[in-house]
């Protein structure tokens, strides 16, 4: 299982990656000024990093558990970044909302297209990161899987 320490380095990773293509997409994709976009952005993100951090906790200890092993095939990848991102989309649409003063239903939408975003980035930011920074229980899997 992954450190504390590996776990941090993974989410700051994640959270400035992320933010330097989502704000000026997003500003330029919704009509809405960077300053807005960034205020947006960065208070989504420190939302999603203490998010992420326990979310990342609670799955690893689940799978240990039900598996016994923190390995994640395709399918459980798939559904890690699901689960991930529709309890921070529960937490997040009412403060988009107010902020820019537009309704829940249009910060549903803008909400389901940067969550469409993060679905995408979070598989392929957590599949290049476990190639990167391998657990030592899994060199062997992975390696395998590359061959």
């Amino acid at each position: 299982m992954r450190t504390s320490s590996d776990r941090i380095r993974h989410t700051i990773l994640f959270e400035l990656v992320s933010l330097a293509i989502v704000l000026p997409a997003g500003s330029w994709l919704f009509g809405i000024r960077l300053e807005q976009m960034g205020v947006i952005g960065i208070g989504s993100s420190i939302v999603a990093t203490a998010w992420n951090y326990l979310y990342n906790l609670g799955f690893d200890h689940l799978m240990q558990w039900r598996t016994g092993s923190v390995a994640k095939s395709l399918p459980v990848r798939v559904a890690h970044a699901i689960l991930f991102e529709a309890g921070l989309l529960i937490v997040l649409l009412p403060a988009i909302a107010w902020y820019l003063g537009i309704s829940l239903i249009d910060a549903f939408i803008m909400d389901i297209a940067i969550a469409g975003f993060y679905v995408v980035y979070a598989f392929v930011f957590n599949l290049a990161y476990d190639r990167i920074f391998p657990l030592p229980e899994t060199r062997g899997a992975l390696a395998g899987a590359t061959a």
